[in-house]
């Protein structure tokens, strides 16, 4: 019997021990529990994070890719506006150009309108000259007209005065004539 007590002592104290053991073991349970709990919750507040930073990678990956179409966008639009540039450039010397000849011809036109001038003022002398000409042309002709006029009424005076002077040389001779037969 005193076996059986010693033995029931030992199982107490081992049941004791057991049940210490045991709600040790919860109580080490609990705290688990409330550090898987704890850890759990910081998974999720892993996986929030996680989500958000994913979240944040795949905004800035859009950014990424949209900033690298617009960059080539920009490049198509500067080649675009090079090629704009030259054609500007190319325009520019053109009218630079065009500009030129209008310069040259205007001084052309310039220099022909002054020779116009000197032209015209010439010709106006030329006709002034040519009106006095003429004018004096006509006093010409009216004195050339009265002098074939006078020439001819002196020729028809001289041709009488011929025809008188022939007339009379003949009547000279008729009375001379007579005269010597008498």
């Amino acid at each position: 019997m005193e076996f059986l007590v010693k033995r029931v002592l030992v199982a107490e104290c081992e049941t004791s021990n057991a049940k210490q053991k045991v709600s040790s073991g919860q109580e080490e349970i609990k705290k688990k529990a409330i550090q898987i709990e704890t850890m759990s919750e910081k998974l999720d507040e892993m996986d929030r994070f996680a989500m958000g930073t994913n979240s944040i990678l795949n905004e800035m990956r859009q950014r990424v890719e949209d900033l690298v179409e617009e960059t080539s966008r920009q490049r198509q639009r500067a080649a675009e506006n090079e090629q704009e540039l030259t054609r500007v450039k190319q325009d520019f010397e053109s009218l630079k150009s065009y500009v030129s000849s209008l310069i040259s011809v205007r001084e052309t036109l310039v220099s022909s309108e002054k020779q116009f001038q000197t032209i015209e003022k010439l010709f106006e002398r030329l006709v002034v000259k040519t009106t006095q000409l003429e004018s004096e042309k006509m006093q010409k002709e009216a004195e050339v007209q009265k002098l074939m006029d006078e020439n001819m009424k002196l020729s028809a005076l001289l041709d009488k005065k011929e025809a008188q002077l022939l007339a009379m040389s003949e009547q000279c001779k008729v009375m001379a004539l007579s005269a010597s037969n008498i």
